[in-house]
C-alpha cells in the first residue's frame, strides 16, 4: 500500500495533502466485512479492508464444524472453508488491504469525509474515506460479568477462546468441563470436547429453555448424550491455582437464586456460552444512536446508521445465528455505501408487536432505492402457529406463518417497499396467534 505521511503544524498535526483517500473503508474482516468489501468494490468503489489480526476470515478460521453457506452457497461449509471462499473473490479484486491493523480513532470532518487514525506496523497512518462501513463483530460476556463469585482460577474460559485453543493451537484446555449457557457456540464446544475426549459434567442453563438452534441442541448435545440442565447456573467457583469445582444453583423464572439447591461439581474448567455483545466503540465515538436491546447501532433498509455516511453490518449490528444472514447484510451494507450521496433520508420508525423483542432495521428510509428488504426479529417468548405481517399504512405488504418463534432463532421476512409507495407515514410488524 502507497506509504501514508503527516507533517507538524503549528501545535498540532495536518494532513499532507497526498493522504490516501477511499470511497469505502471496511472496519473487519470477518464475514460481513468480506461480504461489503466485495460488494462495495463490484459497485464502483474504491475500497480499503482492515484487519486486526494476521489472516482474513474472523471468528471463523477456528469454527472447523460444518453447516455454513447453506443459504448463499447451497451447499453445507465448515466455517473455514465458507471464508476461502470469500478470500478467493477478495483476492481477484483490487481491494486495498490492511492487516495487523488496528483503528484508534475515527472522525466526521467538515467537508463530510471519515478521518481514521491506524495503527500499522509501519507505525501511524492516517486516512480519509467517503464512507466507513463499522464490521467489527461482537465479544463475549465474561464471567464478571455475570457476577460469579469465588476465586480467581485459571480454568475458567468463554466459549470462544476454548474453541481457539482446541481448533487453532491444538491444546485442549479441559479434561472435566462444566459448561455454562446454551448458547449455539457453547453446544457446539460440548461436543468439539467430548471429540478429543474430554468429560463434558452438563450445559447449565439459566433460562427455562435452550438459547441455541435446535439443531445444534440435536446434532451436539443428543446425540453425544450430553445432559441439558435448565433454570441452573453457577454461582461460585472453587480453586487458587486452577478450578477445582463450581458450585451449581437452581433459579426460578426470575432467575433469582433458590436457597437450599446447592451443589458442588468438581472439574478443571468452566466454558462460558453466556451471551454477545456488538463490538461498538468505534461507533460509541462517532456518537451513532445505539438501539437498547440489540447493544448495536439503530440503522435504516441500506445499514446506514442515523449519522449519515456511517454503515453497519454483521453481528456488530445485532447478533445473528447464521453466517449467511451476516454476509448478505455486509452485502446491502457495500452496495449501499459505493453508492453513498449524501442527500436528505425520510425515515419512518419500523413499528414492532409487543410479542417481539426487536427487529432490525428499525427504520426504513423512504426515499431509498433499496426496496427489497429483509426485516429480521426475534420474539420475547416461545409462541406456536403464528403469523407475521407488515403493513403500510394499514395496507398488508408481506405475511408469513411460521409453525415456532423462539427468543433463540432470528426469524425474516421478505419486504418489496415498491408496494408501499413513497408516502407512507406507519410501517408496522405485528405478530399474532392463528
Amino acid at each position: 500500500m502507497k506509504a501514508l505521511f503527516f507533517m507538524k503544524a503549528g501545535k498540532g498535526f495536518s494532513m499532507h495533502q497526498d493522504m490516501k483517500t477511499y470511497d469505502v473503508t471496511v472496519i473487519g474482516a470477518g464475514p460481513a466485512g468480506l461480504g461489503a468489501a466485495k460488494s462495495a468494490y463490484e459497485n464502483g468503489a474504491k475500497t480499503l479492508l482492515i484487519e486486526r489480526e494476521a489472516r482474513l476470515g474472523g471468528i471463523l478460521k477456528q469454527c472447523i464444524h460444518d453447516g455454513f453457506g447453506l443459504l448463499i452457497f447451497k451447499e453445507k461449509l465448515t466455517g473455514p472453508e465458507y471464508a476461502q471462499r470469500y478470500i478467493d473473490m477478495i483476492n481477484k479484486t483490487s481491494i486495498d488491504i490492511s492487516l495487523l491493523t488496528y483503528v484508534t480513532d475515527v472522525k466526521k470532518n467538515q467537508d463530510g469525509f471519515c478521518h481514521i487514525t491506524m495503527i500499522t506496523q509501519k507505525g501511524i497512518k492516517h486516512i480519509l474515506s467517503k464512507t466507513i462501513i463499522l464490521a467489527t463483530g461482537c465479544r463475549e460476556r465474561t464471567a464478571k460479568q455475570i457476577f460469579i463469585h469465588g476465586t480467581r482460577p485459571s480454568g475458567v474460559f468463554t466459549a470462544g477462546t476454548a474453541q481457539y485453543y482446541t481448533n487453532i493451537l491444538g491444546h485442549v484446555p479441559t479434561k472435566k468441563c462444566v459448561i455454562l449457557g446454551s448458547g449455539d457456540i457453547g453446544m457446539i464446544m460440548a461436543r468439539r470436547l467430548t471429540l478429543e475426549g474430554a468429560q463434558v459434567e452438563g450445559v447449565y442453563e439459566v433460562k427455562s429453555e435452550l438459547g441455541g438452534l435446535m439443531r445444534n441442541y440435536s446434532q451436539c448435545l443428543v446425540d453425544y448424550n450430553i445432559p441439558l440442565y435448565t433454570n441452573k447456573t453457577v454461582t461460585r467457583v472453587f480453586g487458587e491455582k486452577r478450578l477445582t469445582a463450581v458450585e451449581i444453583s437452581s433459579v426460578n423464572d426470575d432467575m433469582s437464586v433458590i436457597e437450599g439447591t446447592q451443589k458442588i461439581v468438581d472439574c478443571d474448567a468452566l466454558i462460558l456460552s453466556v451471551g454477545l455483545i456488538p463490538e461498538n466503540e468505534l461507533a460509541e465515538k462517532l456518537e451513532v444512536p445505539i438501539d437498547e436491546f440489540t447493544k448495536g447501532p439503530i440503522a435504516d433498509q441500506c445499514n446506514q446508521t442515523l449519522k449519515d455516511g456511517i454503515f453497519i453490518c454483521g453481528n456488530a449490528h445485532h447478533v445473528n445465528d447464521l453466517v449467511d444472514y451476516v454476509s448478505k447484510a455486509g452485502t446491502t451494507a457495500g452496495r449501499c455505501a459505493a453508492n453513498y450521496i449524501n442527500k436528505e433520508r425520510k425515515l419512518v420508525k419500523l413499528q414492532k408487536s409487543d410479542l417481539l423483542s426487536y427487529c432490525v432495521p428499525q427504520y426504513i428510509d423512504k426515499l431509498s432505492e433499496q426496496k427489497n428488504v429483509d426485516v429480521y426479529f426475534r420474539s420475547k417468548a416461545r409462541i406456536k402457529d403464528v403469523r407475521i405481517s407488515v403493513t403500510a399504512d394499514n395496507r398488508v405488504i408481506a405475511t408469513k406463518k411460521l409453525v415456532e418463534i423462539r427468543p433463540a432463532e432470528i426469524e425474516t421476512i421478505q419486504l418489496d417497499l415498491s408496494k408501499a409507495g413513497n408516502d407512507i407515514l406507519n410501517i408496522f410488524l405485528s405478530c399474532e396467534k392463528v
